[in-house]
């Protein structure tokens, strides 16, 4: 009896799933804040890196290892994507006044 309750919660919970997921953004993005940072010293520069890379990896997201595919693509947009939000830092450390957000957007097809 015990075993029949669990798998009907389980039939209940799986068929209850689709309706509850919702689609993703087309191109999702983060703001990466640094005014915090001194961008004028090698320090405040690395500090920034490491926060667009983990904005990348966010945006981006992740694939399965066993979506070869998808694998591909997450890696493809990371170096897309971190290419573009670069070119912003570059900007933004040459500019080191300037108190604006970077924004990481991905960069999917």
């Amino acid at each position: 009896m015990k075993k029949l309750l669990i798998l009907a919660a389980l039939a209940a919970t799986s068929v209850s799933q689709p309706a509850l997921a919702q689609s993703a953004p087309a191109n999702p993005s983060v703001a990466v804040q640094h005014r915090d940072l001194d961008l004028r010293t090698e320090a405040g520069a690395k500090s920034l890196d490491r926060r667009i890379w983990r904005a990348v990896v966010e945006v981006c997201g992740t694939a399965s290892d066993f979506d070869l595919k998808g694998k591909n693509d997450v890696r493809q947009c990371r170096t897309d994507t971190r290419l573009a939000a670069s070119a912003q830092a570059d900007v933004a450390i040459a500019d080191a006044t300037r108190n604006q957000a970077i924004r990481v957007s991905s960069i999917r097809k």
